[in-house]
């Protein structure tokens, strides 16, 4: 049996452990082996690391872990035609059931039943990943591998930001996590005429400025008040993405938008949210849940933003090769990071 190496949660404790384990099967129909040459560290991964309460009623033990990735085509199953050995690819990260009402509608995004790969399903943290050839995606020329690696988590900032129009209008965003910063530069490419960035991290609001914020502000020192009157907005602001699960940050954007605002929230909150709904619904507020991408509409207007001039390489801050792993959970646990890559090579 041919073994790989691979970043398993083999105990119910924090961290994760560097093995070798089996390697994959040949794929078997509209399968493809991946062999995987950098990967991205989420957030999903330091929950998994720091064995939280979501973590522990999860995940099935023991489980190689992971699923931001970048690769090259191994081999292919039977009825895989349109891929070629050495292939440059990433994955989608949810395996869907292909049977329910949203699924047969073509809305696979809101599938009832998906399976997270790396979650509950072996994941990309090893030399070789295999997937369904649908959640095999193709990395078109002159996109960059570093940051094909984050395609996942990328993807889910556009659709978080490409779901209202964005043009012209002033957009609000709170938390300048990885996906906070992503959605900053998207706002920015795709036409808003304002966009302000959140958080109380320090490193992260100068990360926000580099990612094209125009103004990026600690929430616990500055008013919003303030930043409206210096950027000289009378009504308050049009569009909100709520990427921090932080309770204040959400309370704090309601008290600021224009009425017939439209948000998107993406962060997940981790206690049950205590918020005026009256405030909702007296300024007419649209509030839309995000998750995951839209399989692959979102996709490919990522790599279309990509290729006409939208810029997310400054969000990539520390890279580190596989042996140091740990290090690479610690800078991203720190908080004192974007995006953190290892190289599988």
């Amino acid at each position: 049996m041919q073994k790989m190496r691979a970043l398993v949660k083999e105990r119910a404790e924090v961290g994760l452990q560097l093995q070798e384990v089996p390697r994959p099967a040949a794929p078997a129909a509209q399968e493809v082996l991946v062999k995987v040459h950098k990967a991205a560290i989420c957030g999903t991964d330091v929950h998994i690391w720091n064995w939280d309460a979501w973590a522990q009623k999860t995940l099935p033990l023991p489980l190689v872990v992971g699923h931001e990735f970048v690769g090259e085509v191994a081999a292919c199953g039977a009825g895989v035609d349109d891929l070629e050995i050495g292939t440059r690819v990433t994955g989608e990260g949810h395996i869907t059931c292909a049977r329910c009402r949203n699924c047969l509608a073509g809305k696979r995004h809101l599938c009832i039943k998906p399976r997270g790969v790396g979650v509950e399903r072996a994941g990309a943290f090893a030399d070789f990943i295999l997937l369904p050839r649908p959640n095999v995606y193709r990395i078109a020329a002159g996109i960059d591998t570093e940051v094909a690696a984050i395609y996942d988590p990328l993807g889910n900032a556009a659709h978080t930001a490409l779901e209202f129009d964005l043009v012209g209008e002033d957009v609000l965003v709170t938390g300048a996590g990885p996906i906070g910063l992503m959605v900053t530069a998207i706002a920015r490419h795709v036409g808003a005429r304002h966009v302000v960035t959140t958080d109380v991290n320090p490193q992260r609001i100068q990360l926000a400025k580099a990612m094209g914020a125009t103004l990026a502000v600690n929430a616990a020192q500055v008013e919003m008040k303030t930043v409206m009157q210096q950027l000289g907005m009378q009504e308050g602001f049009d569009i909100g993405f709520e990427m921090s699960g932080n309770e204040a940050a959400l309370r704090q954007m309601l008290g600021c938008l224009n009425h017939g605002a439209k948000v998107s929230l993406l962060g997940i909150f981790t206690q049950p949210l205590n918020i005026d709904w009256n405030d909702i619904i007296l300024k007419g507020i649209t509030m839309r849940g995000i998750y995951g991408r839209k399989m692959f509409d979102t996709w490919y207007k990522v790599t279309s933003m990509l290729q006409s001039g939208l810029d997310i390489a400054k969000v990539i801050t520390h890279r580190y090769p596989l042996q140091e792993f740990r290090t690479a959970f610690e800078q991203m646990r720190s908080g004192k990071s974007g995006k953190v890559i290892i190289d599988w090579r």
